[in-house]
């Protein structure tokens, strides 16, 4: 159907299926299908004025609703909107909703597609500037991002911030990329201009790196359980980044900043090709495999766009957020098949002995599986001395820890 007007509701009907089909497709702005939603859209507006004579709702009186109908908090909206500080914008009218945002909206809480569609303004969009003299300058010097002398500090941050992101875009670029939905696992508030040069820092490092072309499908979960037995190697970690980036996966390993918590990242160059970064925060063979597989399972299962990266701290818990619990719950499988887990001695009786013996069954590393038992018993007092610590970071010698 290639419709100029709607004529009846035959035709309401198929525009809306259509509309709603589009949405689940989650199309890149620019794309035929980006621009097709923008004209149904308009054409289901149109017609629901001129059929109906209502007021449709406007997509934020229709998600205050939908707050106040299923005793929702602002919080409750992260998982769909991205941000603690995006919810508070897009409630406040001060950000457009984005077409991520429309499909998890539509998809989660309910809220039919013709209304929002509706065009949405922001009501201010001053507030959208971003401030350069808030980026961490001095400690991205201090890590050797780029080079600064103390006069071009004192004298403001544009040039050097022009400087930094230069290999990606430029400034020109700072405003679309920081409209990027980071989709947050974090139980502390981030600094979020050093969450942006983190990210930043880890796109700049994989654009540097020439890699074959990603085959989408490639991960899946034997992808992954052959990931999960590079564990058993002591160089496994450098060997893994190698595997990956064969399949065209770009590995990063970056410190995190001060004020972002993180432990990995997993996001889509605008070429679709995957990138994951990870800090090492927790030196320990158990944190690095199971970050490394949680980012994978949101290459996997989740990225769908460029315009949104998920971000994760994983000492917290997934929260609301069923990409997150997704994500956790195919990792732990991956690793440890939860119809051997709770049948498995090393689950009952925790000892070394079993842990080792369930290791080999697995072909993964047995501090894995200390980290398993750790991580359950929420006690991480327990088998200190079998997660690996101190083994991770000297890996990467390239990289200054201090």
């Amino acid at each position: 159907m290639d419709p100029r007007i709607i004529k009846n509701s035959s035709d309401y009907k198929k525009v809306t299926e259509e509309a709603e089909s589009l949405i689940a497709l989650d199309p890149d702005s620019g794309t035929d299908e980006a621009e097709r939603l923008a004209l149904l859209a308009l054409l289901i507006e149109k017609y629901e004025l001129e059929k109906f004579n209502i007021e449709i709702p406007n997509p934020l009186k229709a998600i205050k609703f939908r707050m106040d109908e299923q005793n929702l908090r602002q919080r409750d909206l992260i998982p769909f909107i991205g941000s603690k500080s995006k919810v508070s914008e897009v409630l406040a009218g001060k950000r457009p909703l984005t077409v991520t945002m429309l499909r998890a909206l539509h998809e989660g809480l309910g809220i039919p597609a013709e209304v929002l569609l509706q065009e949405t303004q922001p009501e201010n969009k001053n507030d959208e500037s971003i401030s350069l003299d808030k980026f961490p300058l001095k400690e991205m010097i201090k890590r050797g991002w780029f080079e600064a002398s103390a006069n071009e500090l004192q004298s403001g941050g544009k040039e050097l911030i022009e400087r930094f992101f230069a290999p990606i875009g430029g400034i020109r670029f700072l405003p679309q990329f920081c409209r990027r939905t980071l989709i947050e696992r974090s139980g502390k508030s981030m600094d979020r201009y050093a969450l942006w040069a983190w990210t930043a820092r880890i796109l700049i490092k994989a654009k540097s790196i020439k890699l074959p072309a990603y085959k989408i499908g490639t991960v899946d979960k034997e992808f992954m359980a052959r990931v999960a037995q590079f564990s058993l190697v002591d160089q496994g970690p450098i060997e893994v980044r190698k595997y990956l980036e064969e399949h065209g996966i770009c590995l990063i390993i970056e410190p995190h900043l001060p004020r972002t918590h993180l432990d990995g990242l997993a996001l889509l160059t605008q070429e679709k090709r995957p990138v994951i970064g990870l800090t090492i925060r927790h030196d320990r063979i158990d944190n690095f495999w199971f970050s490394l597989m949680h980012e994978l399972v949101h290459v996997c299962k989740h990225l769908k766009s460029f315009d949104e990266a998920f971000v994760d701290n994983l000492d917290m818990e997934p929260g609301k957020d069923p990409r997150e619990r997704e994500a956790d719950k195919i990792a732990s499988e991956v690793f440890i098949p939860r119809s051997l887990w709770r049948r498995s001695d090393a689950y009952r009786q925790r000892t070394p002995d079993a842990i080792q013996e369930l290791a080999l069954r697995l072909r993964i590393h047995p501090a894995i599986i200390a980290g398993r038992i750790r991580h359950d018993a929420r006690n991480y007092y327990i088998l200190g001395q079998m997660v690996g610590k101190g083994k991770i970071r000297k890996l990467f010698s390239e990289i200054d820890w201090s």
